[in-house]
């Protein structure tokens, strides 16, 4: 379980509740207690009448799950207005530019089609705290706070067909301010919430695009396309020899591209660019956030433009607060999480590639030979199965190896060591220009989990 402010989070993980349909906590039952909970918690924060906005994604379950979200919030006195099928990015951009106390959508984002979620957003499109979210769970679970209005103070759920048409249309201004689209792209939609937005959005540009994975059926979201099968779009760029392919996830708060031969370009990439775009125009910020798996490829490469990195933990919320806190405009994964702060306050993968197009132009940057210029660093990625991973973290002995692979990499490279979030896992992660002293250190560590979870 998470821990938030002293409370313990249940049903919450790092991007909302998720399970299999029609199981657990995502049967019509828990999501309705789930919206009536969250209309209570906003409720309790001032919001006399909370009125939120509601998305989902493509899934088959997503239709009656957000009908039963959206009873539980009107249940609760509040008013759900309904965005359809439409990216998380977009729900964010109507929360924060409408008349909403908050935003929910309805998404397991790159997950199965058989899996589906519920996420929550505050007034400002911003995804909530830990704390929110244990507060959320509270009330989740205490029928006597999760109270149902009055029958004349029952909310009401209404159709928001023009917030998906105004979140359309900041894309397309984005769109309008790309300098060259004379060049052949190719586009996956993963089958997600990205589906109806690419044809209207790209429907301009002028040198030709061919669409993938834009044809959901329900059962065919992130199916062999998008962001966690990028060899699919690196196949049909080489196929149709496109000079770009750019694919989303399910719920499109994420975007990975590749090159003409196939190559992928990455979130560090696409910071390395964005980040010299948005220094040329004097809206930067302090730096570039990026989590500490990222290349060190990206910082050499943006020191030589006097760019700073500030490294955060992995996951976009930690790197939304070191972003706040150190005054950075940008920041990312190299899963292709982007968070633009100056075009949206969360990962909006169409926002993010728009501006990843714009940079390319603005800059003169060849596409084709970016991979080649961002020489990475060997990176090498160990996952330890073990069965108490605190009691591994903490054992003298990993400690001591620890000690020891840092010093081993010192000035060479680096060297991490995590638990999972979610699995029984500890993973080891070294990096260095020299491979053999990158794997020397982490057979070190290897060698000393080893022989901690035998107890030796």
């Amino acid at each position: 379980m998470n821990e938030a402010k002293g409370k313990k989070r249940q049903f919450f993980g790092t991007d909302g509740v998720r399970d299999i349909a029609n199981r657990g906590m995502m049967t019509p039952d828990a999501a309705m207690k789930l919206g009536a909970a969250y209309a209570v918690f906003l409720a309790e924060r001032g919001a006399e009448r909370p009125k939120i906005a509601v998305g989902r994604d493509t899934r088959l379950s997503g239709e009656m799950l957000q009908s039963a979200l959206m009873a539980g919030i009107a249940s609760s006195g509040g008013d759900a207005v309904d965005l359809g099928v439409i990216p998380t990015p977009g729900v964010s951009c109507a929360a924060m530019r409408g008349p909403f106390s908050g935003g929910a959508v309805v998404s397991a984002s790159h997950n199965p089609a058989e899996y589906n979620g519920i996420k929550f957003l505050d007034g400002e499109g911003f995804k909530l705290t830990d704390g929110d979210e244990a507060e959320i769970e509270e009330i989740f679970l205490d029928d006597a706070r999760r109270r149902r209005a009055e029958p004349e103070r029952i909310g009401t759920v209404r159709c928001g067909e023009e917030y998906r048409a105004g979140y359309l249309e900041s894309l397309g201004r984005l769109f309008r301010g790309i300098e060259d689209k004379s060049y052949p792209i190719v586009i996956d939609a993963a089958n997600g919430a990205a589906s109806d937005f690419v044809g209207p959005l790209f429907s301009e540009w002028g040198g030709g695009v061919t669409f993938m994975g834009d044809v959901p059926d329900g059962t065919n979201i992130n199916k062999n396309v998008g962001v966690t099968h990028i060899e699919a779009l690196a196949a049909k760029v080489c196929e149709k020899g496109a000079s770009l392919g750019i694919a989303y996830d399910g719920d499109t708060d994420r975007v990975l591209m590749c090159d003409g031969r196939g190559r992928v370009l990455d979130g560090d990439v696409m910071l390395w660019v964005i980040g010299r775009w948005l220094a040329s125009r004097g809206t930067l910020g302090a730096g570039v956030t990026a989590t500490v798996m990222s290349n060190m490829a990206l910082e050499d490469l943006l020191a030589k433009e006097n760019i700073k990195v500030f490294r955060c933990q992995v996951g976009d919320r930690y790197v939304l607060d070191t972003m706040k806190r150190e005054g950075a405009r940008i920041g990312g994964e190299q899963s292709g999480h982007i968070i633009a702060l100056d075009y949206a306050n969360t990962g909006d993968g169409l926002c993010s590639g728009l501006l990843f197009l714009k940079a390319v132009a603005d800059l003169g940057e060849d596409v084709s030979t970016l991979a080649d210029r961002f020489e990475r660093y060997p990176q090498v990625l160990r996952n330890m199965k073990v069965a108490d991973k605190n009691a591994v973290m903490s054992s003298p002995l990993v400690e001591a190896a620890a000690k020891e692979a840092e010093r081993l990499l010192a000035g060479k490279g680096r060297m991490l060591l995590r638990p999972s979030g979610t699995e029984p896992l500890v993973r080891i992660f070294a990096e260095s220009r020299d491979a053999e002293l990158m794997n020397r250190a982490a057979d070190i560590m290897e060698e000393a989990i080893g022989k901690a979870v035998e107890g030796r």
